[in-house]
């Protein structure tokens, strides 16, 4: 399966692609056990025949639930860029329809908002700065857009240290509002300093994120 997926999931696909997990993900609320990683999200999707191809291509290999192939390509998304490489649990059965609207944090949330509404989602502090650092990908001005590393976190420290050295136009005002945040800005120097780290995190974070909300196959 990751053979297939690594076929239409390229560098410049990546951004996009984790995006799309998140989107997915990211509806999970822990206290009523709703949303998360069930593929509802290709029920939110325009242009349906955008994202048949990849799948029919994967299908033909080993039949699987778009929330499963979702979760590989992310993983791989990541890996393809330079970032770790992520084992992904498969056997997520899929929504039968769309997760409410609303769920997703808002992009204009001020620190504490954000870390309330992970914190809804049964995720720490540490974990939330640890998936913002996927936002290195794409063109958010973190670096280079096709490079998973600790660009962001560093761009965020000097922001930190040297208050308005990020453009208006760099990255989602969420960026802006975490480095704020003492809890937060503890560790995003640490990332900053350590993109071991940081990727060992990521990656605990990002399984913790796509096995949210998952239903399983009986075994």
């Amino acid at each position: 399966m990751k053979e297939e997926i690594s076929k239409v999931v390229s560098k410049g696909k990546a951004a996009g692609v984790l995006r799309f997990v998140f989107h997915d993900a990211g509806t999970f609320q822990l206290d009523d056990n709703s949303g998360g990683m069930n593929g509802s999200v290709i029920y939110e999707l325009d242009r349906p025949e955008n994202k048949e191809k990849a799948k029919n291509e994967v299908d033909a290999v080993q039949p699987v639930s778009w929330a499963d192939m979702i979760a590989v390509a992310g993983a791989e998304a990541v890996s393809v860029c330079g970032g770790p490489t992520i084992r992904v649990a498969l056997g997520r059965l899929d929504s039968k329809e769309p997760d409410p609207e609303g769920k997703l944090p808002e992009e204009t949330l001020d620190a504490a908002g954000l870390k309330q509404s992970f914190q809804t989602k049964g995720f720490s502090t540490q974990e939330l700065v640890a998936l913002s650092g996927a936002h290195t990908l794409g063109n958010k001005g973190f670096g280079s857009p096709t490079v998973f590393d600790n660009s962001y976190f560093k761009v965020l420290n000097e922001e930190s240290v040297f208050s308005g050295s990020m453009s208006s136009l760099t990255g989602l005002p969420l960026d802006r509002a975490v480095p704020k945040d003492e809890e937060c800005l503890r560790w995003i120097k640490k990332y900053a300093d350590d993109q071991n780290t940081f990727f060992e995190d990521f990656e605990k974070a990002y399984i913790k994120l796509v096995n949210s909300g998952a239903r399983w196959k009986s075994l």
